[in-house]
């Protein structure tokens, strides 16, 4: 290896940064957080760096290099664009054998910043020894993407335990044990979600409770529209931790892809007048596998609570007591109209929306769609296709402005979806044209799509 990783204790240590620019700025960031006393030399400083001198958070001892700036120093750091004077505090540094860095030139380091995921006392740095630095930006990318942001919680809690758990538990193996189980328990959960003194308690019940119970718990998590992409941040952590993931028709596959490997996938998806599963056996899976102790992750389309079931799903965990949360995600309404640039409401044009589903509506009036009818803003109806008809019928008959632009959008966000656009009068018929999941707007921001998207 060309650099070997490791991490310094700089708390109280002399560091001297050799420029004032933005460059040396975010390296003085750095080392103020590790607690390091700071030391600047150059001819003039940043607005930024100018703030740490008033704040007395680095000393300004210089505006001209002198060899003997270094002699007392732990590290130093080239921060500057002048070649030559960069290659002389390098020679300095190597002379008196002190770490030694000049930005942007890995032949003239002695060590190297890595980059730094941050979850304190948890610390990763990456590095590729300063030959693909763009390559390792997206390495951390990721990495950030998948790690809690609370997860240095759990190691903090997990550090101030160590010795009791020592004295209680002899063996390293069971201590090994211990741990690894607690891990992968309701302890992280808490922590992750910052409850601290819930994830302490939880600890101290699983070292002095020979026989505590690893519990379960459900997540009731929204996919979102469509696209994978556009999956939550703390969607895909939790994805990648499931034990089991029950998952609907309307789930895009490659969510799937990025979940756990070797996580039990289940279908449980439904499509109306095709109900491969029914809603009692969804709860009563939900059930059996958090009893068990695992991680259950179910998977909905869109949100949870905007036509998800996820209301009912949640009572019924809660009376079986099962631990549940809920991630939410971005529901379809909210990514179709976005994709096309429809906005839902706008000034002048509409003042509010209203969602409302079209499944099971029958001829008679499951909803008040006399009052429906005069609603001067815009209307979102989900799972509308197969009573696209009776919908359009019955906001005639109720004197719903035949000419009311609509559009029906289907496979919203995904790489085959389509908008048809029209009045009122042809809603059943562009509905006909479309394929399921297919979502209907009624209202006059229709205008705004071709308004948006020809310019």
């Amino acid at each position: 290896m060309d650099y070997l990783p490791v991490f310094l204790n700089l708390k109280n240590k002399k560091i001297l940064v050799i420029g004032g620019g933005d460059v040396a700025y975010r390296k003085i960031q750095l080392l103020i957080d590790a607690g390091a006393d700071v030391f600047i030399v150059s001819k003039e400083l940043c607005f930024n760096l100018e703030i740490f001198v008033k704040k007395k958070k680095i000393q300004w001892i210089a505006k001209k290099f002198r060899p003997e700036h270094i002699l007392d120093k732990f590290l130093v750091i080239a921060a500057t664009n002048n070649q030559d004077l960069n290659i002389q505090v390098y020679r300095e540094a190597e002379k008196n054998n002190i770490f030694i860095n000049v930005v942007d030139h890995p032949d003239l380091c002695s060590f190297i910043f890595p980059s730094i995921i941050d979850r304190s006392p948890i610390m990763i740095a990456i590095s590729s020894g300063g030959k693909a630095p763009v390559l390792i930006k997206q390495i951390r990318e990721k990495l950030e993407a998948i790690l809690p942001l609370h997860i240095g919680k759990a190691a903090q809690i997990a550090g101030k335990w160590r010795n009791k758990v020592k004295q209680k538990i002899y063996s390293s193996i069971d201590r090994r044990n211990f741990w690894e189980k607690l891990f992968r328990s309701n302890f992280l959960f808490l922590a992750n979600r910052g409850n601290e003194s819930e994830a302490e308690k939880y600890l101290e019940d699983s070292l002095y409770d020979n026989y505590h119970k690893t519990e379960g718990r459900v997540v009731l998590l929204g996919a979102g529209p469509g696209d994978a992409e556009l999956l939550t941040l703390k969607g895909l952590q939790i994805l990648q931790q499931a034990d089991v993931i029950l998952y609907d028709n309307l789930v895009n596959r490659k969510i799937l892809d990025i979940s756990r490997r070797d996580a039990e996938k289940i279908f449980v998806g439904k499509k109306a007048g095709n109900h491969l599963i029914v809603q009692e056996k969804i709860n009563n899976l939900m059930v059996m596998h958090a009893n068990s102790g695992k991680l259950v992750v179910r998977l909905k389309g869109g949100d949870p609570f905007i036509f998800g079931r996820g209301g009912e799903e949640l009572h019924f965990l809660q009376k079986n007591n099962i631990l549940c949360e809920i991630i939410p995600g971005i529901t379809s309404a909210i990514g179709a109209s976005a994709y096309f640039k429809i906005p839902l409401t706008h000034r002048n044009v509409s003042k509010g929306v209203t969602f409302i589903t079209g499944h099971n509506q029958e001829e008679e009036e499951t909803l008040p769609w006399e009052a429906i009818s005069h609603f001067n803003h815009t209307l979102v109806i989900y799972m509308g296709k197969m009573k696209a008809q009776f919908i359009q019928d019955i906001l005639i008959h109720y004197k719903k402005d035949i000419l009311t632009p609509i559009a029906v959008i289907s496979k919203a966000t995904c790489p085959d979806e389509k908008i048809f656009t029209g009045t009122l009068s042809h809603l059943a018929e562009l509905a006909d044209k479309s394929e399921s999941p297919s979502l209907l707007i009624i209202g006059n921001v229709i205008d705004l799509y071709k308004l948006f998207n020809d310019s």
